[in-house]
């Protein structure tokens, strides 16, 4: 199952949307993780600690994060962008798609940006 964190940058909306829709969802908020001005490595680094992926709508520069952490750490448990302009019920749409459809192994060391190629709309 997967466990997602959501990034300080990201629409709280959108997460308490996902919760709402399937409740046995495990989105932890960034307020929760407590990630206010925590830098992005460090967000990564909790992210993977935890075994979660991090959602996030940072497209300009939390992929190179990645990419960086990865050198350096070699695992996490993925990254999914979610582009600022998307439509909010389209955005938790697609993250309970995926939380319903996939495996958090699918995930590992990988990010991708909303939409999905699979996804109708």
């Amino acid at each position: 199952m997967i466990r997602f964190m959501a990034d300080a940058d990201f629409n709280d909306v959108i997460v308490r949307g996902c919760r709402r829709r399937e409740p046995d969802m495990d989105f932890l908020s960034a307020n929760d993780a407590g990630l206010e001005g925590v830098a992005d490595p460090d967000v990564l680094a909790l992210a993977a600690a935890q075994d979660r992926v991090l959602v996030s709508h940072d497209l300009k520069t939390m992929p190179r994060h990645l990419g960086d952490f990865l050198q350096a750490h070699g695992f996490s448990p993925g990254l999914i962008i979610v582009p600022q302009h998307m439509p909010i019920g389209q955005a938790i749409e697609e993250l309970v798609l995926i939380w319903g459809v996939s495996e958090a192994e699918e995930w590992k060391n990988r990010w991708r940006a909303l939409p999905l190629p699979y996804a109708e709309h």
